[in-house]
């Protein structure tokens, strides 16, 4: 490959400072799961289903439709530094409590959103909990559980 058309990155992914060199179309999902952060899901690399979503620099993005050029100087997360099986985030939990999630592609894509929705706005309506899940498309659970398991962490049921 010619390093003529290779740029050195460098994004801190969970803590983590990855260095690469990447060609300028190389997507951020691309990047991650280049670099074993297999939890970042595939799903249509159009931007339409949100299973991509990531936490850029505090921002809910699509990774399958941001550069990994763009996200150069970043702090980027991924659903892996919410929790651990032993301590899971309050959102996790609520989402196994909450039965609100079935086959869990679309999971790690809610939960992102859910916790940049939470981090910005602490107690938010069932409406703006609609409305920040709104570019994740689920096929299995119909919302219902997803909202009230966000709800629920916003009520302080989980810590």
């Amino acid at each position: 490959m010619d390093d003529l058309n290779l740029y050195d990155i460098c994004i801190t992914v969970n803590d983590r400072e990855i260095k690469a060199r990447v060609k300028a179309e190389t997507s951020l999902l691309d990047f991650l799961r280049e670099n074993n952060f297999m939890e970042v899901k595939r799903g249509c690399d159009k931007g339409d289903c949100g299973a991509c979503t990531v936490i850029k620099d505090g921002r809910a993005i699509l990774s399958c439709i941001t550069l990994a050029l763009q996200a150069d100087g970043s702090k980027v997360y991924t659903v892996k530094s919410l929790g651990t099986w032993d301590k899971m985030h309050p959102l996790q939990q609520a989402f196994v409590d909450y039965e609100a999630l079935q086959c869990g592609f679309c999971t790690p894509g809610m939960l992102m959103s859910a916790k940049v929705l939470l981090d910005a706005n602490p107690k938010p309506t069932r409406e703006e909990i609609r409305e920040a899940i709104s570019g994740n498309l689920c096929r299995c659970t119909g919302y219902q559980k997803i909202v009230d398991a966000i709800e629920a962490v916003a009520r302080g049921e989980y810590r």
